[in-house]
């Protein structure tokens, strides 16, 4: 049974100022760019059955720098959707609500943690027959890919809260004895 990796997208001006970014669509750093060059060398022999990407340009730019040929691109593994909150920070939200978790109240005129598990679900069923056959690469973003990685384990997306998840890293979702599994989870390279 194959893994499957999960890229998380490099630096963009507003993930390094911890701004939420799901539909604006911004390029990635010069910092950013650097380390997704960084991860071809994790590449170099690492066949895929497919290398599915978000549709954000973050994430395409990573992919192509990373050595990564795109097969298919998927709005299921885009960013959590924002919705009023795209752009503020995290300080800035609990200015006005001082109570609130991504993880547990979703976002205003965007998506809940149930609509985030709705579609990381629909995603997982179109993947796990690609896994038969071997590897498949997942260029994706921070929260969707903690979120992804908790339905991975059978866990709720709320798990995500405890995974961080720094711009161009690699993490390995995989089995133990059957059983999914996180391999390895924000590696740099």
């Amino acid at each position: 049974m194959g893994d499957i990796v999960v890229v998380r997208h490099g630096q963009t001006e507003w993930s390094a100022a911890g701004r939420h970014t799901s539909r604006t669509d911004l390029d990635l750093t010069p910092a950013g760019e650097q380390r997704a060059r960084a991860l071809s060398r994790a590449f170099m022999t690492a066949p895929f059955v497919a290398v599915v990407s978000s549709p954000r340009r973050r994430a395409l730019r990573t992919a192509e720098l990373a050595g990564l040929t795109v097969t298919e691109v998927d709005a299921d593994i885009a960013e959590w959707d924002y919705g009023t909150y795209e752009g503020l920070t995290t300080p800035e939200i609990r200015a006005e609500r001082p109570d609130w978790d991504l993880w547990t109240d979703g976002c205003p005129g965007g998506e809940s943690p149930e609509q985030v598990t709705i579609r990381l679900d629909r995603f997982l069923a179109r993947v796990r027959p690609m896994l038969v056959v071997g590897d498949v690469a997942v260029v994706s973003h921070g929260h969707a890919s903690r979120a992804l990685a908790s339905r991975w384990v059978g866990e709720p997306v709320t798990f995500g809260a405890r995974l961080s998840l720094d711009t161009a890293t690699l993490s390995t979702l995989g089995h133990e004895h059957d059983l999914p599994s996180i391999r390895t989870w924000n590696a740099t390279i």
